[in-house]
């Protein structure tokens, strides 16, 4: 399942990631400047509807997308972002000691089964009184010129909200509960969700399905022989996230020595089939090998899973032995976007080339070498071709 959420709010995708959903983000472009509508609700739910079908239009697959808008209603008058410094003083000394409601209005549209729901989520917030000193203070960060409102609870704004009735998610900028009960309506439950963005949630039906959906035997020869070009000949190889073993049997019969781990327990009955006793269950943070035992650790299509690479990256390190290297797939879901006609993602994704070889260079490991290898074909039918990086132990 895709799960897109259309908005750049950081807070947003912040708060999903803190419930286990991971989506993919594309930014709408909607104007809200010259959006009007009868009321403060209405109006943070026309947004937000405008937000989704604008992501709906530009998608050339299934999808269900997410759109979010939030608006604070002072005296009965719409507080959007204040955009200038100027505007955002004069706001915030008109809600010092007051209260004010703030509405988020979503839309999700599921376009596999064609539905559009729109909903509005209004909590009460309490402001504190605050000091024309703060408000300077404030306004210099820059926070508040960009937020709904502004202001913000779960950033530099947070001491300044004194309480608030109703629900705290919503004030962040999307309403958990609410979206729940509205993927609810359109079939989708919310542990779903964690199953489809969890990197290592595979149960059985997923990992059965999981070489055959992924481009198969091809696909995995491709990546074999491009990994095969970057590695040491005869050395010692470990795979992190070896999954069905698939990739690491082709390494197999082009000459190395492979073991793989991996978190999924039903990927892992796959790949002791392909890899007889070469194959533990470990995660790629603490992995379970004495220091410098590695001549080459591979990584094909996982990086892009991490929240954080560092912890990895370390680990990689520390059972590398001194010139062993490191080959790994980079900018994944670019490379898939560009063979679907689509821009970069907004959001960099933790395998991102710039930040790789900046967070590998931190742990010792410099690129040195580079190749690339076909996909299987997308929507488009156009072939996307995955970059392949190798860093070498200094």
């Amino acid at each position: 399942m895709r799960f897109v959420l259309a908005s750049a709010s950081p807070a947003r995708l912040k708060t999903l990631r803190g419930a286990g959903v991971e989506p993919e983000v594309i930014v709408s472009g909607v104007d809200e400047d010259h959006i009007t509508a009868e009321s403060p609700g209405e109006l943070a739910r026309l947004l937000a509807t405008l937000k989704a079908r604008a992501v709906v239009a530009s998608l050339t697959e299934h999808a269900t997308v997410l759109g979010c808008d939030s608006v604070l209603e002072l005296d009965g008058e719409p507080y959007g972002k204040p955009g200038t410094p100027e505007v955002a003083r004069e706001r915030l000394r008109s809600m010092r000691g007051r209260s004010g409601v703030l509405h988020t209005g979503h839309c999700l549209i599921d376009t596999n089964s064609k539905q559009e729901l729109r909903e509005l989520e209004s909590t009460e917030v309490f402001f504190a009184d605050l000091t024309d000193e703060e408000i300077d203070a404030y306004v210099a960060t820059g926070e508040p010129l960009v937020v709904a409102g502004s202001f913000t609870v779960d950033g530099l704004g947070g001491p300044f909200v004194t309480g608030i009735n109703g629900d705290y998610h919503n004030v962040v900028g999307v309403s958990l509960p609410l979206l729940r009960r509205m993927l609810a309506e359109v079939g989708i439950s919310w542990p779903a969700l964690w199953r489809s963005t969890t990197p290592f949630a595979y149960d059985e039906p997923e990992a059965a399905r999981y070489d055959d959906t992924r481009g198969g035997v091809e696909r995995a020869q491709a990546a074999a022989f491009a990994v095969d070009s970057l590695l040491p000949k005869g050395g010692r190889v470990l795979e992190l996230a070896v999954g069905t073993g698939i990739v690491g049997a082709e390494l197999v019969a082009l000459g190395h020595l492979v073991h793989g781990v991996d978190l999924s327990s039903a990927m892992l009955r796959r790949a002791r089939v392909r890899l007889p006793g070469h194959v533990a269950a470990a995660d790629a943070a603490k992995l379970p090998i004495a220091d410098r035992r590695c001549d080459a650790v591979v990584a094909v299509w996982f990086l892009h899973l991490l929240e954080d690479i560092d912890a990895a990256l370390a680990e990689v390190a520390r059972v590398l032995r001194p010139d062993g290297v490191f080959v790994t797939t980079t900018d994944k879901s670019d490379a898939g976007r560009y063979a679907d006609g689509r821009g970069l993602n907004d959001t960099r994704a933790q395998d991102a080339i710039t930040h790789l070889v900046a967070r590998a260079a931190h742990h010792g490991l410099t690129l040195d070498g580079a190749t690339t290898f076909p996909g299987p074909p997308r929507n488009t039918d156009q072939t996307p071709i995955y970059p392949l990086v190798r860093f070498r132990r200094t």
